[in-house]
């Protein structure tokens, strides 16, 4: 049996696949202890399907530990070292600018305060070392001095020759206190570009710490249940142990919506879906990816919280727009992205919730049916109208105008995440299927595919479970990235099988990624899956030009970065139409039909 469990902000989803047999339970998430939650609804779906715990073979978890306390600013007391004279480089970070009319426009903080930051008295050039390391002991008694529980190290040109900062991380290990975590920036990154290296580095550190207590305290209490140990879902989008995951909690910070991700790939390959765009809305958050010719779109890094992360990751956009989303007043009307979360929830399910949320808009506007209970819980219609009615009244509408309004606010707000994914990126919406899942996505599904111009939408089996169905049936992948800097006829057929042979990881087979650029750009297009080095340069030329206008045969092409992904393909489980349970609208001019793969909804 294969058991998936993904924590979401409302609702902790626990989906057990036996065969061709899938099981599925909610329990409310516990965000004080995330555990608790988990092992409720492992429980739950135990008892629904009448099994053991020792009849679980896989046992795979999504998580938010790592998001929230990434977004809140919450880590371990951490301590950052650098090569000497750039021990400020994360405060000072680049001179891009998100907003660039705001004057006082403020950043997260890092979370190495000046105090806590140390430089180390050595220098590593392009050709090798240019001043070698000296007092590594002293620096590291002065670490342990300042009370951190984590320590980040990033040396200058350590994903090129490590081994200054191998040396530092010995000396911190050897005089630090036990349990006092260090990351080194070439086992975490491995690729150049300093600030982002430091910046991901000291990332985490800061959350390694918290992840790993969390994750430790999860696998006892799992083999206390005689349960097998939980494998952890990556920002890549595939599985790996919790170790890994507890170690270097940076690979883990996406986590809970890379599960998503792998679901839509697994329905994309099941329907002979190719291209789909796929809008996952739960409790707190929507979260939008897509899928190309049967593949998730991949990032080579992308800020989080504010924070940039220099890690392959899932493509993914979030809002803060999901059931949970408080509606409330600004001179537009607005949702989100502040929540009701899991305690006390929409005020409709009658633990307490006061504030307006989405979730009770749609049970106002029918659009839920007040009779049927919503993951377990029964729906308080007077709730919901009594939680509206104070900002109708003070936006001088009737509740259900106010609720409408609601809807269509969440909805403006995740039709602008779909156009990032799309629009922005050169892809047309129009010639995608709408992917709609998590337990609010198709209630809104149709209403934001009339926004877009897309004419079909498939809602699949499972879809208020369909992330906790993508942890079971997801990939183990094991990824190794490098920075080579191969350029003009040092890109060879030869360089290129002896880079990828030492970088190999375990796994039955190898995906190849190569970020590529024409001499003298600062920015890299991913080319994927091709052994040769003329294949390489013709195919980076081509995509070149379909992205931007053009190609520049004149100018020398570079291979910056080499990825290796070793990949154990997971098992193969089955989604059938009987798996379905869904609140769905279906608005004036759509139609439904009930397909093998799921619900599609259609313009007529």
């Amino acid at each position: 049996m294969l058991l998936g469990v993904d924590v979401g902000g409302t609702f902790t989803d626990a989906v057990l696949v036996s065969g061709a047999e899938l099981h599925t339970a909610k329990a409310p998430t516990t965000p004080a202890d995330q555990s608790q939650g988990v092992m409720a609804a492992i429980a739950a779906v135990l008892a629904r399907a009448g099994a053991r715990p020792a009849d679980v073979e896989l046992l795979a978890h999504g998580m938010t530990v790592a998001t929230n306390a990434l977004l809140e600013g919450r880590g371990a007391r951490t301590a950052f070292v650098a090569t000497d004279g750039f021990t400020d480089i994360v405060e000072l970070g680049r001179q891009a600018r998100r907003d660039l009319y705001r004057l006082c426009a403020t950043w997260p903080a890092p979370f190495a305060p000046p105090e806590r930051r140390f430089g180390a008295r050595e220098r590593m050039g392009p050709g090798g070392v240019l001043r070698a390391l000296e007092g590594a002991d002293e620096l590291a008694d002065a670490v342990a001095a300042s009370g951190a529980e984590s320590v980040a190290v990033c040396l200058l040109h350590a994903y090129r020759d490590p081994s200054h900062e191998i040396a530092v991380g010995e000396a911190l290990r050897a005089r630090l206190p036990d349990g006092v975590h260090v990351s080194l920036s070439h086992e975490v990154v491995g690729t150049f570009r300093e600030f982002e290296r430091a910046a991901t580095t000291e990332v985490d550190a800061a959350l390694s710490p918290l992840v790993g207590a969390y994750l430790r305290a999860l696998a006892a209490r799992a083999a206390d249940e005689g349960l097998p140990e939980p494998r952890i879902m990556q920002s890549s989008g595939g599985l790996a142990p919790f170790e890994r995951a507890a170690d270097h909690a940076a690979l883990a910070v996406l986590s809970g919506p890379a599960g998503g991700a792998a679901a839509a790939a697994l329905v994309s390959a099941a329907a002979g879906e190719r291209r789909l765009l796929c809008f996952d809305m739960g409790g707190t958050s929507c979260d939008v990816s897509v899928v190309e010719d049967g593949a998730v779109r991949e990032a080579a890094g992308r800020e989080v919280g504010g924070r940039p992360l220099a890690l392959p990751m899932v493509d993914i956009h979030t809002v803060g727009a999901g059931g949970g989303s408080i509606g409330w007043r600004d001179p537009g009307g607005a949702v989100g992205p502040r929540s009701a979360g899991a305690e006390p929830g929409p005020a409709c399910y009658g633990r307490g919730g006061a504030e307006p949320t989405v979730t009770d808009a749609n049970l106002v506007l029918g659009r839920l049916d007040a009779a049927k209970p919503l993951s377990g819980v029964e729906l308080d219609v007077g709730a919901a109208r009594g939680a509206i009615e104070p900002l109708a009244d003070e936006l001088g509408l009737s509740v259900e105008e106010c609720a409408l309004g609601i809807v269509r606010v969440a909805n403006a707000e995740m039709v602008r995440a779909l156009r990032v994914m799309t629009v922005e990126r050169g892809l047309d919406p129009r010639a995608f299927t709408l992917l709609a899942f998590g337990g609010a996505g198709p209630l809104h599904a149709a209403e934001m595919a009339d926004e877009l111009g897309i004419r079909r939408i498939l809602i699949p089996p499972a879809s208020g479970v369909l992330s906790a169905l993508g942890l079971a049936a997801a990939d183990r992948r094991t990824q190794v990235q490098r920075t080579l800097m191969l350029r003009g006829e040092e890109l060879t057929d030869d360089a290129l099988a002896d880079a990828i042979e030492q970088l190999r990881p375990a796994g039955e087979r190898l995906e190849v990624a190569c970020d590529m650029r024409y001499r003298g750009q600062a920015h890299e297009l991913t080319v994927r899956d091709l052994r040769s080095a003329d294949e390489l340069r013709a195919a980076f030329a081509d995509l070149h030009e379909e992205r931007y206008g053009y190609r520049d045969d004149d100018s020398g092409i570079e291979l910056v970065t080499l990825r290796v992904t070793g990949v154990d393909p997971g098992p193969r489980v089955e989604l059938r139409a009987d798996h379905a349970e869904l609140s769905l609208f279906v608005p004036e001019g759509w139609q439904r039909e009930q397909t093998e793969h799921g619900v599609v909804v259609s313009r007529a």
